[in-house]
């Protein structure tokens, strides 16, 4: 949906501040987002959501408007790494979508954990992202920690916005980096063409940090190992894309057509951890590398 708007009699206004008050309009804090990610616009240019109005200043919005989904349990195998009455720890498949979302309304993750922990889901997140403390793209595999309840859900969500808790991925990826490791460091916004991709901006967007190191080099890429100290969407693959070093298979973010046998990106959250919310444990879970990634690890390792 687009809407479209002349200022006139609202000169001075904060641009959050304005929309938020129009009829049927989103809530401010998902205006405020809207704005960072830059689906909104100004005279075609992205401001910042405390913005004053000017006369004869067009806004442009660009959103999908909420819609009722009705989540069912779905009997989806899933492969448990660790459970109990607080959390449980999945190694989500590439492939699967983990919430429902416009499009998709079944066969994800929160179908399954509705069907194999029935009622015992936090609903901090509502009906549409029950338990869900953190995401991974669909076509990316691996470890993810999902709350049974509201105590563990507030816990793990401090954890992972204080930066306590620690993800590690590998990845595959295009060229030789001949560094032996690197910090990425570049906010990550809405792509200014491309609506449906997100990219390193110069104006807005959000702060984020991508820690490296290589862990082999073959003759045409590089497997790594990636530190997330910051959790912007798709910052790995927007990140590697933006020093010239794109993940193998990202058909988003990579302009070379795929030549391998691996469906998505060659990426997978490899390692969680977290202090667990009750026992205050200190807790690692590591997710094994799927099979279609080792086949192109066996593969690069054969060509060197």
């Amino acid at each position: 949906m687009i809407k479209t708007y002349t200022i006139s009699d609202e000169i001075g206004t904060r641009l959050d501040v304005f929309l938020a008050g129009q009829e049927d309009n989103p809530s401010r804090a998902s205006i405020q987002k809207m704005i960072t990610d830059g689906a909104i616009t100004v005279n075609n240019e992205v401001k910042r959501a405390n913005y004053k109005l000017k006369a004869n200043d067009q806004i442009t919005m660009v959103f999908e408007p909420p819609t009722e989904i009705e989540v069912k349990p779905e009997n989806i195998p899933l492969d448990i790494l660790y459970e109990d009455n607080d959390i449980i720890v999945i190694n989500k498949a590439r492939g699967m979508v983990v919430h429902p979302a416009a499009g998709v309304y079944s066969g994800t993750l929160v179908n399954a954990l509705l069907y194999h922990c029935h009622d015992e889901l936090s609903g901090i997140n509502g009906k549409i992202r029950p338990g869900i403390v953190h995401r991974l793209d669909k076509d990316t595999s691996g470890v993810m920690v999902v709350a049974k309840n509201d105590f563990a859900h507030n816990d793990l969500a401090l954890q992972i916005g204080s930066k306590t808790a620690i993800k590690e991925y590998v990845a595959l990826v295009h060229g030789n980096i001949t560094e032996e490791k690197g910090i990425i460091n570049g906010n990550i916004g809405r792509h200014p063409i491309d609506r449906k991709k997100m990219a390193v901006v110069t104006n807005g967007g959000k702060p984020a940090t991508t820690v490296f190191h290589v862990l082999e080099r073959y003759k045409n890429c590089t497997f790594i190992q990636c530190r997330l100290l910051t959790g912007r969407t798709h910052q790995i693959r927007v990140h590697m894309a933006y020093i010239g070093h794109p993940l193998i298979g990202d058909s988003k973010y990579c302009n070379s057509k795929n030549k391998f046998n691996i469906e998505g990106q060659a990426l997978h959250s490899l390692n969680l951890k977290i202090i667990h919310p009750r026992t205050k444990e200190e807790m690692t879970f590591t997710a094994p590398i799927p099979e279609d990634m080792e086949n192109l690890l066996k593969y690069f390792r054969q060509t060197i």
